[in-house]
């Protein structure tokens, strides 16, 4: 029996679209709080102060093109490059690439440790791999 695969797809966008959502506003609502969690990553202070402006709306971006069919790929895509970033730093502390450990990101994420946090990215990843080659599939048979 084969699953219907824009059912999984809808709900891989939709948890996309909430979580991106989700992670921009708990940024802009904490302003103060996230900028000093940034400065205290193991980052050089010019790519925090970078990533404080542009992050949420990344994000935000992000979460948008998740909405609309001729953006819907392009959004997952996005999502695997900015989970993929995530995940990638999250292993090089974890890794102990830098002489200390920053505390973890805020919102409901800073209550997981780094492993935990790797895993639940890692997961996202899987989710956004099965969904881009859904709509790749969907697409294929839709020119046929």
């Amino acid at each position: 029996m084969k699953l219907k695969n824009f059912k999984w797809q809808a709900v891989i966008e939709t948890f996309l679209i909430l979580m991106w959502v989700y992670a921009a506003m708990s940024k802009l609502f904490t302003f103060e709080e996230f900028k000093g969690q940034m400065h205290n990553q193991t980052l050089p202070a010019g790519v925090a102060q970078l990533l404080i402006y542009t992050l949420p709306e990344a994000e935000l971006i992000t979460a948008a093109l998740l909405v609309f069919d001729k953006s819907k790929l392009a959004g997952l895509f996005i999502s695997f490059i900015l989970m993929l970033f995530f995940s990638g730093y999250i292993a090089l502390v974890l890794l102990g690439y830098w002489e200390r450990m920053p505390c973890s990101c805020g919102g409901i994420l800073k209550v997981m440790g780094w492993k935990t946090h790797l895993a639940f990215n890692i997961s996202i990843l899987a989710l956004i791999s099965i969904a881009i080659k859904l709509i790749i599939e969907e697409r294929r048979l839709g020119d046929n």
